[in-house]
């Protein structure tokens, strides 16, 4: 139900900074209406939340600013913008309000509605395992309640005071339905040929950064391995300076950039070799055995070293609480390094079995095969407003 339906059911307001959290949003609004069919909802979302009926404040994009040096020309108006979203909140008196991720934007949102009775509930719990662990005792100051991505997050913020839910982690609520015959038929690849999924990143920065290095190991892998295919799965906003980089590439790159592609070459792949990110997930989810490999910019990697606690970067690492995923970050991300792990997978060896085996096991800890993260997190908010 939108904000200007009857007032019958409970008013929610939901804010999203970023496509990721937009995301998040889509699904929690279905999954709330399917709970509460006469929920209205107000706030600040992208096109998948207003695809579920919310009437977006102002558009979403203003909030995804990435970077120091595209951030400081924005901030007035990223002020303006958080005092206008708090305000929004005093009049409308929701009777909650859900912030998504982009802490940032966010937590400045909940602290200007601190004390105002309106419960405060933020969804994706920030990474304080990783770095700054005193921002739990900062955010319990004003939260009601944090909604968790990852099993070992909650005792983080509950030693704090603020109640914490593990609720799953939303990528488990992905489509899984790829069809390996259907891509290798469609790109006319055997049943028994080898194919290698490349993922080089979603951003142009990452993707310019980390082809080059891909590129010598996929030459390696051309020179001992000729019979292999390679496909790149990628987004549409990279697709074009993916496709340019790799014009003169070997083993012919198959680029697809569609949903249902990427679901049926995750299905056809063999092992991938992938950027750090969500993507680590999706593919252990699919079953696909991989390797990390990553690098940013040496001032950035300077500053990363010195205040990340972790040795890890990969969510399965993180929650198995071992290294079952090769990573190659920074100085160790060089195509020799990676080259004997990669051969490994594609050589289907002991370490290939090993990462199958270890995938169900993550991903039953994060949540798959049980309800959906998503409805988890509608029934704990629909708690909280029936608690009021």
């Amino acid at each position: 139900m939108t904000d200007d339906a009857p007032a019958t059911g409970p008013k929610i307001m939901l804010v999203a900074g970023e496509a990721s959290g937009d995301q998040l949003g889509g699904r929690l609004m279905a999954a709330i209406k399917r709970q509460e069919p006469e929920a209205r909802f107000i706030g600040v979302g992208g096109p998948r939340m207003e695809s579920e009926g919310l009437k977006s404040l102002f558009p979403m994009n203003e909030m995804s600013v990435m970077g120091l040096t595209e951030v400081v020309p924005h901030i007035p108006h990223l002020l303006k913008r958080i005092s206008q979203t708090a305000e929004f909140a005093k009049t409308q008196r929701p009777d909650a309000v859900v912030t998504i991720d982009a802490p940032d934007f966010s937590f400045r949102v909940g602290k200007k509605l601190k004390g105002k009775g309106i419960p405060l509930i933020h969804y994706v719990a920030p990474s304080v395992w990783a770095w700054r662990e005193g921002r739990a005792k900062k955010i319990a100051g004003f939260l009601d309640h944090l909604l968790a991505l990852l099993p070992f997050e909650p005792p983080y913020f509950e030693k704090e005071g603020l109640p914490t839910t593990f609720i799953g982690h939303s990528a488990v609520e992905e489509r899984h339905d790829g069809n390996a015959e259907r891509f290798r038929a469609k790109h006319d690849l055997d049943a028994d040929k080898r194919l290698l999924a490349v993922l080089p990143g979603s951003r142009n920065s990452e993707v310019k950064r980390l082809l080059p290095i891909f590129r010598e190991v996929i030459d390696a892998i051309a020179a001992k391995y000729p019979d292999t295919r390679i496909v790149v799965p990628t987004v549409s906003k990279v697709a074009q300076t993916v496709t340019d980089e790799m014009q003169d590439w070997p083993l012919s790159p198959i680029v697809v950039t569609t949903d249902q592609e990427r679901h049926d070459a995750f299905a056809a792949a063999n092992c991938a070799l992938a950027a750090s990110g969500t993507v680590s997930l999706e593919l252990a989810i699919a079953g696909v055995p991989h390797v990390i490999a990553y690098q940013v910019n040496a001032i950035t990697g300077w500053i990363a070293k010195r205040l990340i606690k972790i040795d890890t970067v990969t969510i399965v690492n993180l929650v198995l609480g071992r290294k079952l995923i090769p990573e190659f970050l920074q100085d160790k991300c060089r195509a020799k390094a990676i080259l004997p792990a990669l051969e490994d997978l594609l050589n289907a060896t002991p370490a290939y079995e090993e990462q199958k085996a270890g995938f169900d096991e993550a991903c039953q800890m994060l949540g798959f095969g049980d309800r959906a993260p998503s409805e988890k997190a509608a029934e704990q908010i629909l708690a909280i407003i029936a608690k009021k």
